[in-house]
């Protein structure tokens, strides 16, 4: 039986509820990935379902990827890359409207949730980064793009440094900042506000708006999930996973 990285819940006013509950950190694994691409895709497609909010249990919202899970089989990288790609597509392009809830940390594929979201709510405690060179990889950044201007999201790139949920909120990357114990309430309210409108209003507003961007977000994504490959294959890449399961700094 396969392990439950997540769980949804569909209310009756519409609003879907989709909870990542995989301890401590929300760090999933291949089949987690892949697992709740297909659960964000086929929640979409009921026609009962208005609205997706997409939040998390545990110590933060996302830790991104299962680490320890490619430190011992590196080759698992293409089933990650692929649940990535397929996670974040499905928000992005779902034909309802997605809120990201976020509390704690919100990293790697974290981002790439928020990145694609429609809407992200955070809790005061929340914290966003991409670590990504610091874990020997790449990917994540056209989804912090999306969030933030060029320039921030290079520096939070290159550094691996976090940016605080009052910082993100000034810089325009979220809609609000909410205490802890509200964030659920929060973001349950907005979809319901959402989910009283027509819903066939709502599905032709998210194709429209999806429509105005530039509409490459996921190929951008997969030209950064090349370059995750191509760091795999150095030295450097094995030796960031290597010290990071074994809890100490890496050495170049």
């Amino acid at each position: 039986m396969s392990e439950q990285q997540f769980h949804s819940h569909i209310h009756d006013n519409g609003v879907a509820e989709l909870v990542l509950d995989r301890a401590p950190v929300n760090a999933l694994n291949a089949a987690g990935w892949n697992g709740l691409a297909a659960e964000i895709a086929a929640l979409g497609q009921r026609p009962e379902v208005r609205v997706i909010v997409i939040r998390a249990e545990n110590r933060g919202f996302c830790a991104g990827v299962d680490i320890k899970e490619l430190a011992a089989d590196d080759k698992l990288i293409v089933s990650v890359n692929a649940g990535n790609y397929a996670t974040f597509k499905a928000v992005h392009r779902n034909p309802v409207p997605v809120i990201a809830a976020v509390h704690g940390f919100v990293l790697g594929g974290g981002i790439g949730i928020c990145g694609a979201a429609d809407i992200v709510i955070a809790a005061d405690d929340a914290t966003f980064g991409l670590p990504e060179v610091d874990r020997g990889a790449m990917g994540g950044a056209a989804h912090l793009q999306r969030m933030f201007g060029v320039q921030k999201t290079r520096y939070l790139f290159f550094t691996g440094e976090m940016i605080g949920a009052p910082e993100a909120l000034r810089l325009g990357a979220i809609e609000r900042v909410v205490a802890k114990d509200a964030l659920r309430a929060t973001a349950l309210e907005i979809a319901a506000k959402i989910a009283a409108k027509s819903p066939a209003m709502i599905r032709i507003a998210k194709e429209a708006l999806n429509g105005i961007e530039d509409g490459n977000l996921e190929d951008k994504y997969r030209w950064e999930q090349g370059f995750t490959l191509q760091a795999y294959m150095s030295p450097d890449s094995s030796e960031t996973r290597q010290a990071f399961v074994q809890k100490r700094d890496a050495k170049f």
